[in-house]
């Protein structure tokens, strides 16, 4: 008996860290109910898009190259991430200069930008890929995991091809 109640608050315990990284799509917190199709496509809007306002970002590179990010993983300059004040942290977001439509899938891995009211922060790979050179106007849309993973795959099979 005694085994048995000591088995039960360690398996909650232990239950809870299994999957402690949430996607932008768990972060959500919205009720379990019937969604149109036509209120869908508004689900994944973040609140600057919402407004009808584009997000400002900028980008970061050399000065932080190798350092630690707020997800614990190493910054690298020439991957697809971005540092982002709200979004969940290893989730990730289709990112559309508004200026030239180009668009990239970056991973949000860090936290930021702590700058004027940026609202992201692009790696210098991402921010080249867009065109952005300092400030850039864009829309960020969240993705889930399954959302982004096929895009993802689709820009590496297309890199492969101009290499």
């Amino acid at each position: 008996m005694n085994k048995i109640m000591l088995a039960v608050p360690v398996f909650f315990i232990c239950s809870y860290f299994v999957n402690p990284i949430q996607t932008a799509e768990a972060s959500e917190h919205r009720s379990v109910k019937k969604i149109s199709k036509h209120s869908a496509a508004k689900v994944h809007q973040t609140k600057h898009q919402a407004n009808n306002r584009p997000s400002t970002v900028s980008w970061y590179g050399p000065e932080f190259h190798g350092r630690q990010t707020a997800s614990g993983q190493k910054y690298d300059m020439y991957a697809m991430t971005a540092a982002h004040k709200t979004l969940p942290l290893l989730s990730y977001a289709k990112v559309t200069n508004l200026k030239n439509h180009r668009s990239v899938v970056v991973r949000i891995n860090d936290r930021g930008s702590f700058h004027g009211k940026r609202d992201m922060d692009l790696s210098y790979a991402a921010a080249k890929k867009l065109g952005i050179q300092g400030l850039g106007a864009v829309e960020i849309v969240p993705l889930s995991r399954n959302e982004a993973l096929p895009l993802l795959n689709d820009n590496e099979g297309k890199a492969n091809k101009h290499s």
